[in-house]
């Protein structure tokens, strides 16, 4: 095992980030008490407690927050300082951190994340994927792939491809409820609520005509998961707004109909963001282009 005080940085900085040493052990292919014994030397080497356990839950001490902070800088500098060396290298290599949304970070970025290591072998690719955005800089992660714009000034971005938002219903639905002709008409209506991050619940925002129009709506039905809401739209239970991305094939074949096109929705175009202080690596550019190369003729 590794030892030095680089790999302990990195050993710690997986156990905050993941909070379980169990979760940090299997992230480097360690036993549960393999990770704790090596812990427990670096506490002892530094002569102070860096975390707080209990059998249910894991807290960083003011020591462990501050070693933490200090580790995270010095090993971005390292990763920085290989990257400048090698950048005359032409192929792309070492370690890219790569961070998605749930839905489609499993549906469409993993399948395109096994294509990017079939072409370029030499690069290590960690990917996570989470329901909610992450703290970009703060993370570690490279990259994060997103849909709509991220209020995090800190952070550069390139998009990805366009991606417009309707609202959608099928035609069951529509033959037994009717379709909405107006904007007020959504109150009567049952809608399929998507609970996106912050947003206001129920609350839908339109653009026509040069002004905005809001909409309280209401339904029986509403998740967090993007998959599960628009599987109720198919089954005739209300009308959703969903992106054309995910549209695209049951409209084709007549099982979703758009409702109210004249009234426009905020765009979700697919972003990549990445951390703006940084220099950006071969091996990020790299993955970039390959996704904008995969994605773009799906627009």
């Amino acid at each position: 095992m590794k030892t030095d005080p680089t790999s302990d940085m990195h050993f710690f900085a997986l156990v905050a980030r993941h909070g379980s040493l169990a979760a940090a052990a299997r992230a480097i292919d360690l036993t549960p008490p393999a990770a704790t014994k090596r812990l427990a030397a670096l506490e002892s080497r530094l002569g102070v407690r860096l975390l707080n356990r209990t059998t249910r839950s894991l807290s960083l001490t003011s020591e462990g927050e501050t070693y933490l902070q200090h580790a995270t800088r010095i090993l971005a500098e390292i990763r920085e300082m290989e990257d400048v060396v090698s950048q005359g290298r032409a192929t792309p290599r070492g370690l890219l951190r790569v961070n998605a949304t749930l839905g489609f970070g499993r549906t469409t970025i993993a399948p395109l994340v096994s294509a990017f290591a079939l072409r370029y072998p030499e690069v290590e690719l960690q990917m996570e994927v989470t329901d909610r955005p992450i703290d970009l800089v703060d993370s570690g992660f490279d990259l994060a792939i997103r849909f709509g714009a991220l209020p995090d000034k800190r952070l550069n971005a390139r998009r990805i491809m366009s991606n417009r938002r309707f609202l959608c219903a099928s035609p069951a639905y529509l033959e037994r409820h009717g379709t909405p002709a107006k904007l007020e008409d959504l109150a009567r209506h049952r809608c399929i609520i998507h609970r996106q991050n912050d947003d206001a619940y129920g609350i839908w925002r339109f653009q026509h005509h040069d002004h905005t129009e809001v909409v309280k709506v209401h339904g029986m039905l509403s998740s967090n998961d993007g998959d599960i809401v628009l599987g109720w739209a198919l089954d005739g239970h209300g009308i959703l707004i969903r992106s054309e991305w995910d549209l695209a094939r049951y409209l084709d074949s007549g099982r979703l109909k758009i409702v109210l096109p004249e009234f426009v929705l905020p765009d979700a175009d697919l972003f990549v963001y990445y951390p703006s202080q940084r220099n950006q690596t071969i091996r990020a550019r790299a993955f970039i282009d390959f996704l904008a190369e995969q994605l773009n003729p799906l627009k």
